[in-house]
């Protein structure tokens, strides 16, 4: 099924790029979220009368990501959890913490932006943490799990 892409899409495309897709990824993803239009003739010809709009917004939400960007980088973020004397925490940090612990520093994060690629931190330590803001552009922060008796 071949759509054609209205922003800007992590492994498949850029704005405007006519792809060619599943068909139950177009129809369950990116139709109702209004991230794709099928690529028929008159679908294109609306998209070419809105492009430079559609242009406008995404520049203006890949600036408002680095601005994000340049406030995240080198964060230091503490999180206290109950732990064990082995350092092994009861439960775990997840990134809904993670996003709460950066959103209380002043930083407005979502759960789903922090990537968490070995899943949920279950000891203390310092990890290092990748903050996806928008395509191309990612943070790293420094989450510090402390354990607490």
């Amino acid at each position: 099924m071949e759509v054609i892409l209205l922003e800007k899409i992590d492994n498949l495309g850029a704005l405007g790029d006519k792809v060619r897709v599943r068909p139950g990824y177009a129809r369950n993803y990116l139709l109702p979220q209004g991230k794709a239009k099928f690529a028929t003739a008159e679908n294109i010809a609306e998209f070419e009368a809105r492009r430079a709009e559609l242009e406008r917004a995404a520049a203006e939400a890949l600036a408002a990501a680095q601005a994000r960007q340049a406030s995240l980088e080198g964060m230091v973020v503490e999180i206290k959890a109950k732990a064990g004397g082995e350092g092994k925490l009861f439960g775990s940090i997840g990134a809904g913490d993670i996003a709460d612990a950066i959103t209380a520093r002043g930083v407005e994060v979502e759960k789903r932006e922090v990537r968490l690629p070995e899943g949920p931190l279950r000891q203390t330590g310092e990890y290092e943490i990748e903050v996806h803001l928008y395509a191309d552009v990612n943070a790293e922060i420094r989450v510090i799990v402390t354990g607490e008796e």
